[in-house]
């Protein structure tokens, strides 16, 4: 249980925080996994035939292991159990009762069927945080709140895709799960709020995140164009609704992105590019101005552009200070020195693959950093430990793995 913070934190600020983790596929373990780099011990319950749908999400696979899920799994125990048999569900409770935090991502009324929703839950353990991340929500219209929902249509529903691609093209959706990871990173804001209303209240309660309200969160200024100004947005490509030039230009051997975000900035750019004599044109003397023309400015920028490499350019404008960077490849941007200095790629030892390399924690604390300390878990590879934790001996085990309670071992 949370223990007052005047102790040591050996493995980071949730050292000692007990995490239940129902979640599966990738908002929920994309929470449940910061809060285990942080130091929390997070329980992952896994259906003793198959597991997290993502042990199975490939190719690409390694070593018979999805990359997919140890993507998002480090730092978590896995047990094996299954909770809809009489059995299991005692052993779930008794972990209920020992929890700071249970996570779920069930479609709502799912988990109240089975009298594990978050009313009977917080009725057993007054002091659970008990986390639910859902596509639509538990509050709202049922008949919203009831249906499934994945990344893809989440996005399409929250208006990102609208947003996404060049105006002549259809709508795209962003390359990464935006829509989960957004969900998972409020859920675990949500969690640890919650924990820090509990030190005061020394109440629990229900944190309740919607995907879709993730994804409308992220529109900001565009929402704002259209509810206080009735200007709707549409895609322009990687250009910015309020700010020119911003946007994605060919250089001579790749590609390079400009940010010239205020008037300063774009005197000290056209100086740059030896074209001073743009400042004096009133149709760029100031940013509104270069908004609304921004198909003449950049009809004249980009064939200027495309005479220089990429290096050539990004060294003319760091030295003047002009924001600008190189567009990269994925092998690129993990190869990155700044992000191996920053510890931004971990690598863990595998019991069966050697090591296992992941995105690091992207926040970092100076004196309770987090630490990654296991690597993705087999399926079921610490069920006997964490039901030894409970106080069953070897036989008591094993009579439950007969009955087909558990799985693992």
């Amino acid at each position: 249980m949370l223990r007052p913070m005047t102790r040591s934190l050996p493995d980071g600020p949730l050292t000692g925080l007990r995490v239940l983790d129902l979640s599966r596929v990738l908002a929920g373990p994309y929470c449940s996994q910061a809060l285990a780099d942080m130091g929390a011990d997070v329980i992952k319950v896994e259906h003793p035939r198959g597991g997290d749908d993502t042990r199975r999400f490939g190719p690409p696979f390694v070593g018979g292991e999805s990359t997919y899920f140890l993507s998002i799994n480090r730092g978590k125990r896995s047990l094996a159990l299954d909770f809809k048999h009489p059995e299991g569900r005692a052993v779930l409770l008794r972990l209920l009762d020992q929890a700071d935090v249970l996570l779920e991502n069930f479609r709502p009324g799912a988990l109240e069927r089975q009298d594990l929703g978050p009313a009977a839950c917080l009725a057993r353990n007054p002091r659970l945080i008990y986390c639910s991340v859902s596509a639509f929500g538990h509050a709202g219209l049922p008949a919203w709140s009831r249906q499934p929902g994945y990344d893809l249509m989440v996005q399409g529903l929250g208006g990102i895709p609208s947003l996404t691609g060049p105006p002549e093209a259809g709508p795209s959706k962003v390359g990464a799960s935006i829509a989960d990871v957004v969900s998972g990173m409020y859920a675990t804001q949500g969690i640890l709020l919650a924990l820090i209303a509990r030190q005061q209240t020394g109440r629990g309660q229900h944190v309740d995140v919607a995907m879709l309200d993730g994804q409308v969160s992220l529109l900001t200024y565009l929402a704002s164009a259209w509810l206080n100004a009735g200007e709707l947005p549409g895609r322009l490509g990687n250009r910015h609704l309020s700010v020119a030039p911003y946007s994605t230009f060919a250089a001579a051997d790749g590609w390079l992105n400009l940010a010239v975000a205020n008037d300063a900035l774009w005197r000290t750019f056209t100086a740059c590019i030896d074209r001073p004599d743009l400042t004096a044109d009133a149709r760029f003397a100031t940013n509104p101005d270069r908004v609304r023309n921004v198909d003449a400015l950049e009809a004249i920028l980009a064939p200027l552009l495309a005479t220089r490499n990429v290096a050539e350019w990004l060294t003319i404008f760091e030295q003047a200070g002009v924001p600008a960077g190189p567009v990269l490849g994925l092998d690129a941007v993990l190869a990155h020195p700044q992000l191996h200095a920053r510890g931004m790629v971990v690598e863990l030892p595998h019991p069966t693959l050697g090591t296992v390399r992941t995105p690091g924690p992207p926040i970092g604390l100076s004196d309770t950093p987090p630490r990654p300390r296991l690597a993705p878990p087999r399926l079921g590879e610490h069920t006997d430990a964490i039901l030894g934790e409970l106080g069953l001996d070897a036989a008591a085990i094993e009579a439950l793995r007969a009955a087909g309670a558990i799985g693992g071992g």
